[in-house]
Protein backbone atom coordinates (compact mmCIF):
# COMPACT_ATOMS: atom_id res chain seq x y z
CA UNK A 1 0.00 0.00 0.00
CA UNK A 2 2.83 2.41 0.80
CA UNK A 3 4.20 2.63 -2.75
CA UNK A 4 0.66 3.15 -4.01
CA UNK A 5 0.18 6.19 -1.74
CA UNK A 6 3.59 7.54 -2.66
CA UNK A 7 2.84 7.11 -6.38
CA UNK A 8 -0.61 8.70 -6.03
CA UNK A 9 0.91 11.66 -4.19
CA UNK A 10 3.61 11.99 -6.87
CA UNK A 11 0.96 11.84 -9.63
CA UNK A 12 -1.15 14.48 -7.87
CA UNK A 13 1.81 16.85 -7.60
CA UNK A 14 2.49 16.37 -11.31
CA UNK A 15 -1.16 17.15 -12.16
CA UNK A 16 -1.10 20.26 -9.98
CA UNK A 17 2.16 21.46 -11.51
CA UNK A 18 0.81 20.88 -15.02
CA UNK A 19 -2.24 23.07 -14.36
CA UNK A 20 -0.88 26.34 -15.70
CA UNK A 21 -4.06 28.21 -14.68
CA UNK A 22 -3.39 27.74 -10.96
CA UNK A 23 0.33 26.99 -10.66
CA UNK A 24 1.08 30.53 -9.42
CA UNK A 25 -1.52 30.16 -6.66
CA UNK A 26 -0.43 26.64 -5.67
CA UNK A 27 3.34 26.83 -5.86
CA UNK A 28 4.19 30.32 -4.59
CA UNK A 29 4.66 31.16 -0.92
CA UNK A 30 6.06 33.95 1.18
CA UNK A 31 9.71 33.30 1.95
CA UNK A 32 10.40 32.88 5.66
CA UNK A 33 14.12 32.68 6.50
CA UNK A 34 13.20 31.55 10.03
CA UNK A 35 11.32 28.51 8.63
CA UNK A 36 13.90 26.90 6.33
CA UNK A 37 12.77 24.27 3.87
CA UNK A 38 14.34 22.42 0.95
CA UNK A 39 11.12 23.25 -0.94
CA UNK A 40 12.12 26.87 -1.55
CA UNK A 41 13.47 27.21 -5.06
CA UNK A 42 15.21 30.47 -4.29
CA UNK A 43 16.28 32.56 -1.36
CA UNK A 44 14.68 35.96 -0.96
CA UNK A 45 13.95 38.64 1.55
CA UNK A 46 11.44 37.77 4.25
CA UNK A 47 7.88 38.05 3.01
CA UNK A 48 8.70 38.00 -0.70
CA UNK A 49 6.75 35.54 -2.84
CA UNK A 50 8.97 32.69 -4.05
CA UNK A 51 8.45 29.53 -6.06
CA UNK A 52 8.52 26.21 -4.27
CA UNK A 53 8.11 22.55 -5.11
CA UNK A 54 7.87 19.28 -3.18
CA UNK A 55 11.22 17.54 -2.62
CA UNK A 56 11.77 13.90 -1.76
CA UNK A 57 12.54 13.49 1.94
CA UNK A 58 16.17 12.93 2.78
CA UNK A 59 15.52 11.84 6.39
CA UNK A 60 13.85 8.61 7.47
CA UNK A 61 10.92 10.02 9.46
CA UNK A 62 8.29 7.93 11.25
CA UNK A 63 5.54 8.07 13.85
CA UNK A 64 7.02 5.42 16.18
CA UNK A 65 7.04 7.84 19.13
CA UNK A 66 3.27 8.39 18.84
CA UNK A 67 2.60 4.70 18.39
CA UNK A 68 4.68 3.88 21.45
CA UNK A 69 3.30 6.67 23.64
CA UNK A 70 -0.35 5.90 22.84
CA UNK A 71 0.13 2.14 22.43
CA UNK A 72 -1.46 2.11 18.98
CA UNK A 73 -0.41 1.37 15.41
CA UNK A 74 -1.03 4.13 12.90
CA UNK A 75 -2.43 3.31 9.49
CA UNK A 76 0.55 2.79 7.18
CA UNK A 77 -0.89 4.76 4.25
CA UNK A 78 -1.28 7.80 6.51
CA UNK A 79 2.34 7.46 7.66
CA UNK A 80 3.57 7.22 4.07
CA UNK A 81 1.57 10.30 3.09
CA UNK A 82 3.56 12.44 5.54
CA UNK A 83 6.98 10.82 5.05
CA UNK A 84 7.32 10.96 1.26
CA UNK A 85 8.06 14.63 0.48
CA UNK A 86 9.05 17.86 2.11
CA UNK A 87 6.25 20.08 0.91
CA UNK A 88 4.12 23.03 1.80
CA UNK A 89 0.39 22.31 1.89
CA UNK A 90 -1.15 21.32 -1.43
CA UNK A 91 -4.29 23.04 -2.70
CA UNK A 92 -6.48 20.72 -4.73
CA UNK A 93 -10.00 20.28 -6.03
CA UNK A 94 -12.12 17.34 -4.89
CA UNK A 95 -15.52 16.43 -6.30
CA UNK A 96 -17.15 18.12 -3.28
CA UNK A 97 -15.05 21.31 -3.34
CA UNK A 98 -11.65 22.76 -2.53
CA UNK A 99 -9.33 21.03 -0.10
CA UNK A 100 -5.92 21.68 1.35
CA UNK A 101 -3.72 18.65 1.92
CA UNK A 102 -1.48 19.13 4.91
CA UNK A 103 2.20 18.47 4.36
CA UNK A 104 5.43 19.03 6.27
CA UNK A 105 8.13 21.34 4.93
CA UNK A 106 10.90 20.66 7.49
CA UNK A 107 11.70 18.58 10.59
CA UNK A 108 10.19 21.17 12.95
CA UNK A 109 6.97 21.09 10.94
CA UNK A 110 6.91 17.27 11.25
CA UNK A 111 7.28 17.67 15.03
CA UNK A 112 4.38 20.12 15.08
CA UNK A 113 2.24 17.70 13.04
CA UNK A 114 2.98 14.95 15.55
CA UNK A 115 2.00 17.15 18.50
CA UNK A 116 -1.29 18.08 16.84
CA UNK A 117 -1.94 14.44 15.95
CA UNK A 118 -1.37 13.36 19.57
CA UNK A 119 -3.91 15.95 20.72
CA UNK A 120 -6.41 14.76 18.10
CA UNK A 121 -5.95 11.09 18.99
CA UNK A 122 -6.25 11.75 22.73
CA UNK A 123 -9.47 13.69 22.10
CA UNK A 124 -10.85 10.78 20.06
CA UNK A 125 -9.93 8.34 22.86
CA UNK A 126 -11.50 10.58 25.51
CA UNK A 127 -14.72 10.83 23.46
CA UNK A 128 -14.62 7.04 22.92
CA UNK A 129 -14.73 7.55 19.16
CA UNK A 130 -12.94 5.48 16.51
CA UNK A 131 -9.45 6.83 15.85
CA UNK A 132 -9.04 8.99 12.78
CA UNK A 133 -5.89 10.59 11.39
CA UNK A 134 -6.34 14.05 9.87
CA UNK A 135 -4.51 14.94 6.69
CA UNK A 136 -6.46 17.76 5.10
CA UNK A 137 -8.79 20.72 5.42
CA UNK A 138 -11.94 21.48 3.46
CA UNK A 139 -13.59 24.72 2.48
CA UNK A 140 -16.37 23.94 4.99
CA UNK A 141 -15.86 25.28 8.53
CA UNK A 142 -14.61 22.72 11.04
CA UNK A 143 -14.66 19.82 8.55
CA UNK A 144 -11.45 17.89 8.04
CA UNK A 145 -10.27 15.05 5.84
CA UNK A 146 -9.12 12.02 7.79
CA UNK A 147 -8.08 8.42 7.41
CA UNK A 148 -9.99 5.95 9.56
CA UNK A 149 -7.12 4.31 11.43
CA UNK A 150 -8.70 0.84 11.36
CA UNK A 151 -10.29 0.59 7.90
CA UNK A 152 -8.01 2.98 6.02
CA UNK A 153 -11.03 4.71 4.48
CA UNK A 154 -10.87 8.44 3.81
CA UNK A 155 -13.66 10.16 5.73
CA UNK A 156 -15.06 13.64 6.19
CA UNK A 157 -15.48 14.61 9.81
CA UNK A 158 -16.20 17.61 11.92
CA UNK A 159 -13.63 18.17 14.66
CA UNK A 160 -14.67 16.28 17.79
CA UNK A 161 -17.47 14.36 16.08
CA UNK A 162 -17.93 11.05 14.33
CA UNK A 163 -17.20 11.02 10.58
CA UNK A 164 -20.20 12.12 8.52
CA UNK A 165 -19.36 10.16 5.36
CA UNK A 166 -16.84 8.01 3.58
CA UNK A 167 -15.12 9.75 0.67
CA UNK A 168 -12.88 6.95 -0.65
CA UNK A 169 -11.92 3.36 0.23
CA UNK A 170 -8.28 4.41 0.80
CA UNK A 171 -5.93 7.36 0.61
CA UNK A 172 -4.47 6.50 -2.81
CA UNK A 173 -7.94 6.39 -4.38
CA UNK A 174 -8.78 9.74 -2.79
CA UNK A 175 -5.55 11.34 -4.07
CA UNK A 176 -6.13 9.90 -7.55
CA UNK A 177 -9.51 11.67 -7.68
CA UNK A 178 -8.11 15.15 -6.97
CA UNK A 179 -7.21 17.77 -9.54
Amino acid sequence: MEQIVQQSLHNLVQRLQADTNTIEQRFKIEYDPDWPSPCYQEAAQAGMAVNWQPVAMDLPLNFANIESALNISLNEQFCQFFTTNWSFNLLAQASDGQCELLQVCNADDFERLQQNLIGHLMMKQRLKQPLTLFFGLTDEDDFILSVDNTSGEVVLEQVGRLPVRKLAPDLATFLDGLS
